[in-house]
């Protein structure tokens, strides 16, 4: 091998390097960074992958990322309901079922019943004296269960449409409640580690956020990458109306201006190593998958820091939803009482 191509192939290895390097940012927190920020490590493992390989160089020990689940069966599950709706609003099943009596009868009692019991969850969780019933996570898992299962039976009591003036109301209650229950979910997901985890802490995800701007080196191959992120980064955390009222619209506001901010970057390093691809063979050689570990980093960055901005809005949100869902559930109970004694009275 001649002398004059010792040059580039040093610099070629020396750009893998850095690749694979790259591509372990904020998918593995090192043994004593972890010890420092360890109430986030669960965190800094759900926002980055795994990495795909372990690198060359003399890194410390660091601790892999969690393996995801090969079936997401919370998905598997709204897959099957989408489906169990649409047969139900497809198939004449009024030929089938009828409210007044029969299965149809069953299924109204079914589903009435089921949501009574839903508002055993709420006193569980206020009434210490309730804890041999069980644990309170294990009670939301079920109370989120039966809001499925409770308005599907009514819906199929209803054969999917609508009768008396005293059954419109009922039926419309209900399904306020179910889609008022959904919306919850979605923002409960986003102030709690997880759907079934503890409260999440303003602290922990800028803690998160940090320890991912820790790890950012080896990015000179993208000249002022580092600098641009951390603008970006900035705008989003300033981004949005800051009033309390308007502060409700935050994370829309935010969550549209990561995705600008994102673009932008994208834009950024797909010009900047197409420029220096012209100028080195070794860059060239590695550009693709260069682009491919600072997008991903770009990626992890951006997703911990919009977290950490739009953190006051959902709590802001799920509080004003909290205090409306409370009283659409007594509004369906005295709406449920009067049907029935509606139904079976006159």
């Amino acid at each position: 091998m001649s002398s004059h191509e010792l040059p580039g192939l040093q610099e070629r290895s020396e750009l893998e390097v850095r690749r694979v390097r790259l591509g372990e940012l904020g998918g593995a927190v090192s043994a004593s960074q972890a010890a420092r920020i360890r109430p986030v490590t669960a965190l800094a493992r759900r926002t980055a992958p795994a990495a795909s390989s372990a690198a060359p160089s003399s890194a410390s020990p660091a601790i892999p990322a969690a393996s995801e689940r090969a079936v997401n069966w919370g998905r598997a599950g709204y897959l099957v309901l989408i489906a169990v709706l649409v047969l139900g609003w497809r198939l004449p099943t009024e030929r089938y079922l009828t409210p007044t009596r029969g299965v149809g009868y069953a299924l109204g009692i079914t589903g009435g019943s089921l949501m009574l019991v839903l508002l055993l969850y709420s006193a569980r969780k206020h009434f210490s004296w309730l804890a041999f019933l069980g644990p309170t996570p294990a009670w939301f898992r079920f109370h989120m269960v039966l809001g499925i299962l409770g308005p599907l039976c009514i819906l199929f009591h209803a054969n999917f449409s609508t009768g008396a003036p005293n059954s419109n109301v009922a039926l419309f209650c209900m399904l306020t409640v179910a889609g008022s229950g959904f919306i919850g979910r979605y923002l409960y997901a986003h102030i709690h580690h997880g759907l079934y985890g503890s409260k999440l802490e303003l602290a922990e995800l800028q803690a998160g956020a940090a320890g991912l701007r820790e790890l950012s080196g080896d990015m000179d191959f993208v000249p002022d990458m580092v600098q641009r992120l951390e603008a970006a980064e900035q705008h989003l955390l300033a981004c949005g109306p800051q009033a309390s009222l308007l502060g409700l619209v935050k994370p829309l506001a935010i969550a549209i201006a990561a995705v600008r901010e994102r673009w932008r970057l994208h834009r950024y390093v797909r010009r900047a190593l197409r420029a220096g691809a012209a100028k080195s063979p070794a860059l060239a050689a590695e550009r693709k998958r260069l682009r491919r570990a600072a997008r991903a980093y770009i990626d992890r960055r951006l997703k911990a820091s919009q977290r950490v901005a739009e953190f006051a809005g959902y709590e802001r949100l799920f509080s004003l939803w909290h205090a409306l869902h409370i009283p659409l559930i007594f509004m369906l109970i005295i709406a449920a009482v009067v049907h029935v004694i509606a139904v079976n009275v006159y």
